[in-house]
C-alpha cells in the first residue's frame, strides 16, 4: 500500500546560525520631582478652578490644618562655600567695626581667623569668626559673585555670617523669616500665577523652613533646590510679596504641630507615599499618596520617550550592571505607581536597585517611569534536502508552504520585555530615507517574537512607544 507523501517533506527548517543581537531601551513616564507632598502644577490647576490656598493645602497634605506662628523667628540661608575669600557692599557694621555702606569689603583667613579689609587692602580687623554684617534697617547687602542658585552680586536682606569651614570661607544670610520667604515663592512659583497658588506655596514654603535642618549648625537651608530656591531681594514681586503677607505666620500643622511640606514641580496626575519615594523612610500620615486631577497643565504631566542603545545603557548603568545589559525587571510600584525597587538584568547577574537610584542613573524627571528592551537579530531559515516525491505527483511531493519556507525566508527575531503575549508589534522596513510598514505580528510567550519578512534590507521592531534597534538581514 502507497504510503500518502503529503508533505513527506522531511523538508523542515533549521534554525541558522545565530546573528548577533542589538539591544535598545525605550523609556517613558510621567511627572518632575519627588511625588511627595504638594504638587506644584497641580497647585496651579487648582488655582484655576477657583480652589483657595487652604483648601489646596489640605489636599496635598492629608489630614492638616492650618496653624499660625507666634514669632518671626531667623533662617540661615547657605549661599557661597568653598570660597577662598568674600566680598560685600552695603554693610553697616561687622561685629564690633563700623564700616562704610558705600564701600567694598572682602573677608579672607589669616593666622588669627577672619581678616576683614577694606578696599583699598587696609585691615579693619582680626576676627576667630563667623563674622557678623550687618546692612541698615530696611536696607539690603549685597554679596559680590556668583551665589547659589546662580544670582550674581545678589542683594540680600538681614544679615550676611561669614565663617570658616575647614580651609576655606562660606557666606550665610540670616534673616526673619517672613523676608525669607519673600525670597522664595516666586523661586519656586511663577510670580503670575494666580493669588491662591501663590497662597499655597507661600505657606508650605514657610512650614517647610522652620521644620527641616539641612546645615547642621552653620545653615539651616540650601539656596536650591536641595531646600527650597531662594534668590533674595531678586525674587521679590509685588504679587508674591501680596502672598506672604495675606498669610503671614502661617503653617501647616498635623495635631496641632508644623509637619515638614514637601513640595515638587508636576504628579503626573497622583503624587506617592513618602515611604514609596524616600525609600527606607518612615511613613507620615500627611504625606500620603492623592489624586491630582489638574497637573495636566505641566509640560512634564508626560514625558519621553527616550531612547539608549545598549552602549549608552552601559555607560548610564555603569555602577548596577553585571556584563551586558538585558533589562530593566521593575518588583515593585507605589500608589502613583512610581517605581520602588527594581533589579538591573545583566548577562552576568542581577542588580537590585531602587527607583530614585534609576532616576538618578538616566537623569530622568521622576521614579514614575516605564522601561521597555527591543532586542533584535537577523536569521535566515535554512532548508533541509526533502524526502524524494511519489512516482506521478505533480508538486514534487511538497506543498507550497513547504516550498516557501524551504526556500529559506529571512526573518528578524528577538525579545521585547516587558511585553504581553498576544500584543500586536510592527516590523519596518528602512526605505531610502523612512521607515515604512512590512509587516504585523504577534507577540509570542515570554515576549519573544520571530517574523518572516518579505525580503533583504534594514529592519526594526516597534512596540507602543518602543522601537527597536535597525538590523540588516539577508
Amino acid at each position: 500500500m502507497r504510503k500518502l507523501a503529503l508533505a513527506l517533506v522531511t523538508a523542515f527548517l533549521v534554525a541558522a546560525p545565530a546573528a548577533q543581537a542589538a539591544t535598545k531601551l525605550t523609556i517613558t513616564g510621567a511627572g518632575f520631582g519627588h511625588g511627595i507632598g504638594m504638587s506644584q502644577y497641580g497647585t496651579y490647576g487648582y488655582s484655576l478652578h477657583l480652589k483657595t490656598y487652604d483648601f489646596i493645602l489640605g489636599h496635598y497634605y492629608t489630614g492638616t490644618a492650618l496653624g499660625q506662628l507666634d514669632s518671626n523667628p531667623e533662617v540661615k540661608v547657605l549661599l557661597q562655600g568653598g570660597k577662598r575669600s568674600i566680598s560685600f557692599s552695603g554693610g553697616l557694621n561687622a561685629g564690633d567695626a563700623d564700616l562704610d555702606p558705600a564701600q567694598t569689603y572682602t573677608v579672607k583667613r589669616g593666622g588669627d581667623g577672619l581678616v576683614l579689609r577694606d578696599a583699598s587692602g587696609k585691615s579693619v580687623g582680626t576676627t576667630p569668626g563667623p563674622l557678623r554684617v550687618d546692612a541698615p534697617v530696611g536696607q539690603a547687602l549685597r554679596l559680590n559673585g556668583t551665589s547659589v542658585p546662580g544670582v550674581t552680586n545678589g542683594l540680600y536682606r538681614g544679615s550676611l555670617l561669614i565663617s570658616a569651614s575647614g580651609s576655606r570661607l562660606i557666606a550665610v544670610n540670616a534673616l526673619d523669616l517672613e523676608d525669607y520667604v519673600r525670597g522664595v515663592v516666586s523661586g519656586e512659583s511663577p510670580a503670575a500665577w494666580p493669588t491662591e497658588a501663590l497662597k499655597a506655596q507661600a505657606v508650605a514654603a514657610r512650614t517647610y523652613a522652620i521644620t527641616s535642618d539641612a546645615g547642621g549648625g552653620l545653615f539651616d537651608q540650601y539656596a536650591d533646590t536641595r531646600s527650597q530656591v531662594y534668590r533674595g531681594v531678586s525674587a521679590e514681586t509685588p504679587s508674591t510679596d501680596a502672598a506672604v503677607a495675606a498669610t503671614a505666620g502661617q503653617v501647616v500643622t498635623y495635631g496641632g504641630q508644623p509637619v515638614t511640606t514637601y513640595f515638587f514641580s508636576t504628579s503626573g496626575g497622583e503624587t506617592e507615599d513618602v515611604e514609596n519615594s524616600f525609600v527606607g523612610s518612615q511613613p507620615k500620615p500627611w504625606l500620603k499618596a492623592v489624586d491630582d486631577p489638574f497637573d495636566n497643565v505641566s509640560p512634564k504631566h508626560r514625558w519621553g520617550p527616550f531612547r539608549f542603545t545598549a552602549v549608552q545603557v552601559k555607560h548610564k548603568l555603569h555602577r548596577y550592571l553585571r556584563g551586558g545589559f538585558k533589562r530593566i525587571k521593575v518588583l515593585q510600584r507605589g500608589v502613583s505607581p512610581r517605581i520602588v525597587h527594581a533589579q538591573v538584568v545583566g548577562t552576568r547577574g542581577v542588580t537590585d536597585v531602587t527607583g530614585p537610584q534609576l532616576r538618578s542613573a538616566f537623569g530622568l524627571y521622576d521614579t514614575w517611569a516605564y522601561f521597555t528592551t527591543v532586542t533584535t537579530k537577523a536569521s535566515k531559515a535554512k532548508k533541509a534536502k526533502p524526502a524524494p516525491a511519489p512516482a506521478g505527483d505533480p508538486t514534487g511531493g511538497v506543498a507550497p508552504s513547504a516550498r516557501a519556507a524551504a526556500a529559506g525566508a529571512p526573518r528578524v527575531e528577538g525579545t521585547i520585555a516587558p511585553a504581553r503575549a498576544g500584543r500586536w508589534l510592527t516590523v519596518q522596513r528602512l526605505d531610502g530615507r523612512r521607515w515604512v510598514k512590512a509587516t504585523d505580528a504577534h507577540v509570542l510567550r515570554g515576549g519573544r517574537y520571530s517574523v518572516a519578512v518579505p525580503r533583504a534590507g534594514v529592519y526594526r521592531v516597534v512596540y507602543g512607544k518602543a522601537i527597536g534597534p535597525a538590523v540588516r538581514v539577508g
